[in-house]
Order: structure tokens, then sequence, then C-alpha cells
């Protein structure tokens, strides 16, 4: 016997032949409305579900007698409907087709979905033009092997997840509705079905769109990585300085870096300029002022491996009294040293400033100078330096700067670091115009000082100096030093520790003498005050 007959007979036992008759041919909502469940409904729905229980009622706790009572109601109504050729037996099928007027009355019975008897396997609600979402409640019937809901008007989205439970479903028609596009992740689902039951259902991407999207995929990829490869090759070599810190090439600029850094190397930028160099003033992305100098000559692969392996050495220079390199730029074309910006002049133009810098100032500079060779000394003594009062710079409180250095073929001395220095010294002391008339020979510059060492130095000495009889004092032990520094025949230079001590003692008497200078001029300034007072008592 089908599964529906055991609920049939439930009301078959609650109700006579003659008034089931009645049923049928009375309404649908006046019944529903006028009968009630009789006394021993309860205990007859027990017994049935003791013999069967898979039906929808057995599992709700407690049982609504009123739903289920109703729900029967309704069934032999939808049974009529559906044209089922025997009621009283069986109800496999529910077949609303083409009845848009009393579709939605029985889908609004949410009593009867809830207890759908078991017997029914097929659900058609085909062309009955259902607007809104997808009537989830006909899904209670999850025995049914088919469902048919083409052609309506049904759109959102579509339930895969409850569809899931229906294993027993095998024809699923849901062709000319308006339900949202699934998923790819939900796409598996539809496998189970022909493709004909989803035509123009909305649910499958069309096909046009699977196109573009496909175009997209092909072609929109590779392109976006080829874009992704070119963006970073560019950011890479052109300009790494918007790269993040971690990832940058520590020191190495490029062309377009230093042109952005000099606003395409502008006039405005412009330092100084020769045949072959141009110095810039620049500012970096990150806001580091430097002074950049490019040098635009041909030159062999060689030399140019020699320079950047010389920037490599000099950008880990680190001391207070010398430039620091911050990096390189190297081209066949073009290459540039880049460093600090130093908001200075050089020693030169110091010296031959309009006023003229007192003794104790040139002191300090020249024990800043000595403390940066030092630490070349120790630290890199491989590398040459230019030490002319030309090319050293001067900084914030008079504190110099060594801005040029050579290395490997370029190697210079110890002897030749402290002869450069004997100059430097003697630069700092004599007179400038007498400098310049031995420009093209040291060797008798030199000796024009030695004929007047010690006695006449007031011919020699730059005279704009306010020097005191102790400080021609240490004026003369400061040329007897840069003497000395130059005596290259006799093979007793001194070292660099050894003019630092002598220069740093020069220098802490000095500041002792000028100490002493200015309490004594307070005081003579203090006894005029008292002389006065004392006057104009009297």
């Amino acid at each position: 016997m089908a599964s529906f007959s055991s609920t049939f007979h439930l009301f078959l036992i609650l109700t006579t032949s003659t008034f089931l008759f009645s049923i049928l041919s009375a309404t649908l909502i006046e019944d529903l409305n006028t009968l009630h469940p009789p006394p021993d409904f309860n205990s007859t729905l027990f017994s049935n579900c003791a013999h069967n229980p898979s039906h929808k009622y057995c599992n709700s706790s407690p049982m609504d007698l009123t739903e289920i009572f109703k729900s029967t109601i309704v069934a032999s109504y939808l049974c009529n409907e559906s044209k089922n050729p025997n009621c009283i037996e069986s109800f496999p099928k529910i077949d609303l087709r083409n009845r848009p007027k009393i579709v939605p009355l029985y889908l609004s019975f949410s009593f009867f979905w809830k207890y759908c008897p078991i017997s029914i396997v097929s659900i058609d609600l085909a062309n009955n033009s259902l607007k809104g979402n997808f009537p989830k409640e006909v899904l209670l019937c999850n025995q049914i092997q088919a469902l048919d809901l083409s052609f309506n008007q049904l759109s959102g989205d579509f339930p895969v997840e409850i569809f899931t439970s229906l294993i027993n479903l095998t024809f699923l028609n849901l062709s000319y509705n308006h339900f949202s596009e699934i998923k790819v992740s939900d796409m598996e689902f539809l496998n189970r079905f022909n493709s004909s039951s989803f035509v123009h259902s909305g649910l499958l991407p069309k096909h046009r769109n699977y196109t573009i999207k496909a175009v997209i995929l092909l072609v929109g990829f590779p392109v976006f990585v080829i874009l992704m490869i070119v963006s970073m090759g560019w950011l890479c070599f052109v300009r790494p300085d918007y790269l993040p810190g971690r990832c940058r090439r520590n020191h190495k600029f490029t062309t377009w870096m230093l042109k952005a850094a000099t606003d395409g190397f502008s006039r405005k930028n412009l330092v100084s300029k020769g045949e072959t160099f141009a110095i810039y003033r620049g500012i970096l992305r990150y806001g580091t002022q430097v002074k950049i100098e490019i040098y635009r000559n041909d030159i062999s692969r060689e030399v140019l491996r020699n320079f950047v392996e010389e920037c490599k050495v000099l950008v880990q220079l680190r001391h207070k009294n010398l430039v620091q390199v911050l990096g390189w730029c190297s081209s066949r074309r073009m290459r540039a040293i880049v460093t600090e910006w130093t908001d200075g002049e050089t020693i030169e133009l110091w010296l031959s400033g309009s006023a003229a810098p007192p003794w104790k100032n040139r002191l300090k500079v020249l024990i800043g100078v000595v403390e940066g060779m030092r630490y070349m000394h120790d630290q890199w003594p491989e590398i040459g330096y230019d030490l002319r009062t030309s090319s050293v710079l001067l900084s914030h409180n008079f504190k110099p700067l060594i801005s040029r250095f050579t290395i490997k073929d370029h190697q210079i001395s110890s002897t030749k670091k402290i002869n450069m220095f004997g100059l430097f010294l003697l630069e700092m002391i004599v007179n400038r115009s007498l400098r310049e008339e031995f420009e093209q020979g040291e060797a008798a510059f030199f000796e024009f000082i030695r004929m007047h060492y010690p006695e006449n130095l007031q011919n020699v000495i730059d005279g704009r100096m306010r020097l005191t009889g102790n400080m021609v004092d240490q004026v003369k032990q400061g040329i007897g030093l840069a003497l000395m520094c130059t005596d290259q025949p006799s093979g007793e230079l001194p070292g660099l520790n050894q003019i630092y001590g002598m220069i740093m003692g020069v220098y802490q008497a000095c500041l002792a003498i000028t100490s002493e200078d200015h309490k004594g001029h307070k005081r003579s300034h203090s006894d005029v005050g008292r002389r006065n007072k004392h006057n104009k008592l009297r």
C-alpha cells in the first residue's frame, strides 16, 4: 500500500464516507474554518505513527492536532486538484501546472508543507507567474524526486544549501526565471542535472558574460602580470627610492633619482660647472639635502668598475670631520658621487674673507683636520685625501670637513699626507698674497718661509690676525711644526699623534690667554668706572 494511504486511512477512521464526500464538495476555506479534529484524533495519530513512523507529524513534539488535521483537509483537496487517479489510496504528485489562481493559496498553507504526505514524489508548479523568492516551503517535502518551477518569475538567491539535503531529487526544472547568478563554488550542485533544466533561469553565467570573463582572465591576467613585472623593474632599476627601506639598494643612485632630486638638473640647483663635471644641490625623495658631483666624460669599463669599488669603500667612512658619502651613480656616460650637503664655504674663502679669522678659531679648525686624519690613518690607511684649503669645507662652529678622497692607484703615502698637512698649516698662518706668489712652486714657498724663520716672521704671518706677545710665540710654534712636516730629507717627520698633541697644547694655551685678556678687559672697564664715579663725588 502506498505511504499516503495510511494518512487517508486516518482521515477515513475519523469520518464517514458520507462526510468525506461533503468535504470534497464544500469549499476549502470553509472546511478549514468549520471542521475540527474528533476526540480520539490524538490516539489515532500515535497508533498510526506506531505502524509507520516516517510520517512528518510523528517527528513533531508536541503534536499540533489542529494543524495536522487541517493538513489532511488540504491534502484531500490538493490531491483532487492534481488529478491523482485514486486519492483515497495514494497521493504521488502535486500537479498545479497552469493554475496561477490557486497555486498561491496552496503555497500559503505552511501547515500542509510542514506535514507533507510522504507519498508525494513529484511537484509541478510550472507556468504560474509566481513572483518573489524561491518558495522554500515546497522543499519541506524532502522525499520528492521531481520538481518543476519553470516558466515563472521567481528571483533572488537559489537555496543551494537546502537542495543538498534532497538526496532523492533526480529531476529539476528552473528554466525561464530570474534567479541571481549562482556562485562558482556552487556550480558542482547543478552538475547533478541536465543543463536544459536551467535555460534562462539566471543561475548560469550568461554566455556573453562568461566569454568576457574568460577573455579578462586569459588576456587580462597576463597583461596584469607583465605590468607588475614592468612596474617592479621600473622601481628596482629606475626609482628604487620608492621601495620600502629594506628593499632598496643601499647607496646606489640612478640617473632618474638624481634628475628628480635636482628638478631635472635645473640651473637654479647648479652650484658650479666645468668642462667635464657639474656640481648640483639636490633634495632626495625622503628629504635629505645632498651635493651631487656629476662627471660626463666617457670612460672604459675597467675605470668604471674601479670607480664603483672606490665608492663602495667611501660610503663606509664615518667621522665628524669627513664629508659623508651617501652613494654613487654609475653608467658609461655619467658618473656621480652623492654626499651630504654642507652649508658653509671652503677654508680658502674663509681665510680670505673681509673679517680675518682669529688665531683661536684657526687652531680649532686645525684640531678638527688632524682628528679626521687620525681616523683615516687608523681605520682606512689605504684611502688618500686632499688637504688643500680650497677643498676642505668649513661647517658650523668652525668644524672642518675633508671632502675629497682617492683610492687604490691614487693612494697617497703616509709621508705625503704629513707633507700635505704641513702645507695646509702654513696656509692657515701666512699672508694669502704671499702664498699666491708661489702658487706654482711649493719648494720655493717652503724655502722662503725658512729664510724668515724664526726672526722675521712678521714678513710672512697674516697681519690681519690680532696677536698678543704670547700668541706670536704660538704662531712661531705652528710654523715650526709645519716646516717639520715638510722637511722630507731629514726623515724625522712627526707622527699624527705628536702633531695632535702639539696643536692641542697650543690651542689650550691660546684659550687661557684669551680668558685672561677678557678678564683684564673687564677689570680695566671697572677701574675706569670707579675713577669716573670718584671724580664726580669730588
